[in-house]
């Protein structure tokens, strides 16, 4: 006997026939193929094993004192304990007008008297294959429609933030009356009636890129669909083409599970790649090639499947290490966000912003900025652009413990504002002037001495890239 391709070891058959020459035969054949048995010599038993002992197959015979075979099949297939059980029957030559009856009745098979070993073999195997074949599609459908039921959940949730996001992050979110923000926020609505148009956003860290992103999206007729943020320089390599692409399950070893790639769960909604410059170049032709007919192969995939995506990408610094034609169908509008220290007339609105934002989050009431410390935030240069003013209005709130908010509450890395002694001079650095190049070099130093000299470490804290950092480590050295 051949081995089944499917593993049906450990399968139980229940033999339902009132004749011992019957049950010899059949009991030798099913214990060579190493399965269990159970027996049962009328039909009314039969039907009390098959609903406590739910057997993986059923033989039984047509022709039987009392309950007869069909009966007992028709008993069996009306009962949801045992209706996916699958009948063979038992049958002479002379009982072929019962077989019809038995086959609508539920039975699968019959297999006619006297028996051969071989062919009783064949067909049980058959059928046992069969029904796990059907037990396991069954299960997997169930799978996919707890998946889809759990994605039209997310589809209805991803809504209504859409529809939240469209009121926080729409062109009105915008918090500045500088000429450089007229024309950002000219240049997004022009992009809101644009969505099919991909857009490049330049500017330092923390100058509000993904803001403007998701202000272009929520305004565009994308914005009921998913807006999904990808950061490019967190992205490995290796794992680049599966990330954003998806996987088939057994596409590389470990992968167990169909994955679904960005680009296929942004589908008829926008692509936010922030930081796009550290874009690995082996996936570079191949986001070209999305961008250019929307088409992507999720790894092990032998189909493309086509996707209506907008992409919208960041970037922080320059983009040498993307291939000139990618940039230029990346690029086709580009925005720059300008820093902070180039639309100083937006601070005195945004630190109002930003302490009415915090006192409601803390539940006082605005507690507002002494004379002193309006000046000193105003004539701050702000590296971290609006990002730091944020966090430096947060933490002012917490330590002027609902008060107003005096220059001894700000924490400025550049160190001009400030009431600290100098180590140095004994003075209050605030009355050593400085210049923005020293004063530069004394926030990165600062940087450098709470990260212990890890040069990525203080790049973080001061909210620039590394690079950024030791360019200007060089240009302060030249």
């Amino acid at each position: 006997m051949s081995e089944s391709p499917i593993d049906i070891r450990g399968a139980n058959i229940l033999i339902v026939d009132d004749r011992p020459s019957n049950l010899d035969v059949l009991v030798d054949t099913i214990e060579a193929a190493a399965f269990s048995i159970s027996i049962a010599k009328t039909g009314e038993r039969a039907i009390k094993i098959a609903q406590t002992e739910c057997p993986s197959l059923i033989l039984l015979d047509i022709a039987m004192p009392g309950m007869d075979g069909i009966e007992v099949c028709r008993h069996l297939k009306t009962n949801p304990v045992t209706k996916d059980i699958p009948v063979i029957f038992l049958t002479a030559d002379t009982e072929q007008a019962k077989v019809l009856a038995g086959f609508k009745a539920g039975a699968v098979d019959y297999i006619t008297k006297p028996f051969l070993k071989d062919e009783v073999f064949v067909r049980i195997r058959t059928h046992l294959e069969r029904a796990l074949l059907i037990k396991e599609l069954a299960e997997k459908n169930d799978a996919l429609e707890a998946e889809m039921s759990q994605r039209r959940v997310l589809d209805n949730q991803l809504s209504m933030l859409a529809k939240r996001d469209a009121a926080r992050w729409g062109i009105e979110g915008f918090i500045g009356q500088s000429p450089t923000m007229h024309t950002i926020l000219r240049e997004i609505n022009l992009l809101q009636n644009a969505s099919s148009t991909s857009v490049l956003i330049m500017g330092e860290s923390g100058t509000g890129k993904e803001l403007i992103a998701r202000a272009i999206h929520a305004g565009s007729d994308r914005a009921e669909k998913p807006f999904i943020t990808v950061n490019c320089a967190a992205i490995p390599g290796e794992l680049a083409e599966s990330l954003l692409f998806g996987h088939l399950a057994g596409a590389f070893t470990g992968a167990q599970h169909m994955q679904t790639g960005f680009f296929e769960m942004a589908d008829c909604g926008t692509l936010f790649l922030d930081e796009v410059g550290s874009m690995p170049a082996t996936i570079q032709p191949k986001l070209l090639r999305v961008l250019e007919d929307g088409l992507i192969r999720p790894l092990g995939d032998n189909k493309d499947k086509q996707v209506d995506v907008r992409v919208i990408s960041a970037t922080n610094e320059q983009t040498k290490t993307l291939r000139e034609d990618l940039y230029y169908r990346l690029a086709r509008f580009t925005v720059t966000a300008p820093p902070l220290r180039e639309r100083k007339d937006d601070i005195p609105l945004l630190t109002l912003h930003f302490m009415q934002m915090f006192a409601d989050e803390m539940g006082v009431h605005p507690p507002g900025y002494s004379a002193d410390a309006q000046k000193v935030l105003a004539q701050y240069d702000y590296p971290g652009n609006v990002r730091e003013l944020k966090n430096i209005v947060e933490r002012a709130m917490i330590e002027s413990g609902g008060k107003e908010i005096a220059v001894g509450h700000l924490r400025l890395d550049n160190a001009a504002p400030s009431h600290k002694s100098s180590p140095e001079t004994g003075q209050a650095v605030h009355e050593i002037p400085l210049n923005y190049a020293k004063a530069e070099q004394l926030l990165i130093q600062r940087a450098l001495d709470a990260s212990n000299g890890n040069v990525t470490q203080a790049a973080r804290l001061l909210g620039i890239d590394r690079n950024k950092l030791y360019r200007i480590q060089s240009k302060a050295r030249s």
